[in-house]
């Protein structure tokens, strides 16, 4: 029965989208490719070297401009390096790899050429094989450095104990997130499960990356009448509406009215217009998106799969960054927005208690939804409206009567700021957020599962309490007793080693130190915002919206 009815229309003529943020290695996906690559093949005793430019590149084979001509069959060797951000991440370096020519095109001047092995095969015998080995000896190596830095600082116990009982809590906290997250298991996919879901996508001044959102959102691995698209328009002042209109009356032939276009009248805020999607929505199960997020082809699929057991009202999926190749802010964020999922996400899942169902991708139960929709739209602190925190305020409202789990396969990609300023104000809007929000949670948490509670607990006091820390640490110590802090400065590098090593292990990328360098980033600078948000937190003059628009930019 088709739930959402519309002209029959053939899917494989919607737009292929490029998936670049793409996580599964070895698929046969191919990517726009413009690094140059070197030819080398052998005609009986004659060698022939030459340079070509690449088309692009898949990992099984490469398409190359030259107007050289090769045989069908021909077999050389081809050496190029993989730029960062052209394939998925941990491809980027060097390749010397044996290839045969399978396709030439005379009139394009095109030479296919595919790879006796893949690239994904031969860095699993190499040098994915070698940084999974360095990377659980690091990891070793860091449990066993913090392990003897606890047992060091023993002796310090009676002369600081405030630093010594906040180390040691910090750092059974930190462990105790790998420790969980280790235990954490995915829901696999029932093809038999398959309900009604409409996304919902919530637009405000987005006209750069709206298409490309839209796009994804219809380009999915799932039964096409069973999917919508809904993008409700804030009040954009920009050509976002425009944007939209086109797109519907482009693809109208192809899917008919499952995409619908919405526009408010002036600027209402994020909340509402989520809140116009979700009433206009016919799915079973809604999927809020945001309008730089993009999802990836089986992003819906995997997304549904937990809420078929009845308990479970929302799941959160994986979002990483689009933009991670941009400069170091970027590569830093790439880092800690893995390691938040996988890590933090993951370990809150074991317990069905994910305290954050972000905005980028996360997928509710409509008639759950319904039943805190106005209390939601309406959220006041202090007599004023909440203009951020949307997502972990609508957490908060379905956790305290359901379970809210992650699905680390649904996956989707956002854009991040790649400004310091724009950042500095993002992690502010979202130290308040989460102040108020984790405030509200204390109220309800504790009747969940008591290692929750108390993981939950940690982590609210333990960012609260690191600015008088860390002043105390720096400062007061060293002015009191000539005491350099040296065992903290290693605790903390030790902390960040373990976040950086399991991102290695996990990803296999060359991006793996940033997260020690984020680490001491937040140390020195992130960390100090948590003063001001705590006598500030009740500020709601900058919204969401207005925060998309700026980190867009």
């Amino acid at each position: 029965m088709e739930i959402f009815p519309h002209p029959t229309a053939d899917r494989r003529l919607l737009p292929n989208i490029p998936s670049k943020h793409s996580t599964r290695r070895g698929t046969a996906h191919r990517f726009f490719c413009n690094s140059t690559i070197r030819v080398l093949s052998k005609n009986g005793r004659k060698r022939d070297t030459f340079e070509a430019e690449a088309v692009d590149v898949s990992d099984n084979g490469v398409l190359i401009r030259t107007p050289r001509r090769l045989e069908v069959g021909t077999r050389v060797s081809l050496r190029f390096f993989v730029p960062p951000g052209m394939l998925p991440e941990g491809y980027e370096l060097g390749f010397s790899l044996d290839a045969r020519v399978v396709r030439v095109d005379t009139e394009e001047q095109l030479l296919a050429f595919q790879f006796k092995y893949n690239i994904s095969e031969v860095l699993r015998r190499t040098r994915w094989k070698k940084l999974v080995w360095l990377s659980i000896v690091g990891i070793t190596i860091v449990l066993v450095g913090i392990l003897y830095t606890k047992l060091e600082s023993v002796y310090y116990f009676w002369f600081d104990t405030p630093l010594f009982v906040y180390g040691l809590m910090a750092s059974i906290f930190l462990v105790s997130r790998f420790l969980f997250a280790a235990f954490y298991k995915g829901y696999p996919i029932d093809e038999e499960y398959k309900p009604s879901v409409s996304i919902i996508v919530p637009c405000f001044n987005e006209e750069k990356w709206i298409s490309k959102t839209v796009k994804c959102a219809l380009d999915q691995y799932y039964p096409e009448e069973l999917l919508e698209v809904i993008v409700v328009d804030d009040g954009s002042s920009d050509n976002s509406l425009a944007v939209l209109h086109d797109l519907q009356e482009k693809y109208a032939p192809l899917v008919g009215d499952r995409l619908q276009v919405h526009a408010f009248d002036h600027n209402q805020g994020k909340r509402h217009a989520l809140a116009e999607g979700t009433r206009r929505a016919k799915g079973e199960l809604i999927v809020f998106v945001d309008s730089d997020s993009f999802l990836s082809p089986s992003a819906v699929l995997e997304i549904v799969q937990p809420l078929k057991h009845s308990r479970i009202a929302a799941a959160t999926g994986r979002c990483e960054v689009e933009n991670k190749w941009t400069n170091a802010l970027t590569k830093m964020q790439s880092v800690r927005y893995y390691l938040g999922f996988r890590i933090f996400k993951g370990a809150e899942s074991i317990f069905n208690s994910v305290t954050c169902l972000s905005g980028p991708l996360t997928c509710y139960r409509k008639s759950v939804v319904m039943q805190y929709l106005d209390a939601w739209i309406n959220q006041k602190f202090f007599g004023k409206p909440a203009t951020f925190g949307d997502d972990r305020s609508l957490t908060n409202f379905i956790l305290r009567h359901y379970q809210t789990v992650y699905q680390h396969d649904a996956v989707c990609t956002t854009i991040v700021p790649s400004k310091y300023a724009t950042f500095y104000k993002q992690q502010m809007r979202w130290k308040r957020s989460w102040l108020r929000e984790s405030l509200r949670c204390l109220l309800y948490i504790w009747r969940k599962e008591p290692f929750m509670s108390v993981s939950f607990l940690m982590g609210f006091l333990l960012p609260v309490l690191s600015p008088f820390v860390v002043v105390r640490a720096f400062i007061y110590i060293p002015i009191e007793y000539s005491v350099f802090p040296f065992v903290y400065l290693l605790g903390v590098f030790l902390m960040s080693m373990m976040m950086s090593t399991v991102y290695l292990f996990a990803k296999r990328s060359s991006l793996w130190f940033y997260g020690s360098i984020f680490c001491y980033f937040y140390l020195f600078i992130l960390l100090w915002q948590m003063i001001p948000a705590m006598f500030s937190f009740w500020v709601s003059d900058w919204g969401t919206r207005s925060s998309k628009q700026k980190a867009a930019s």
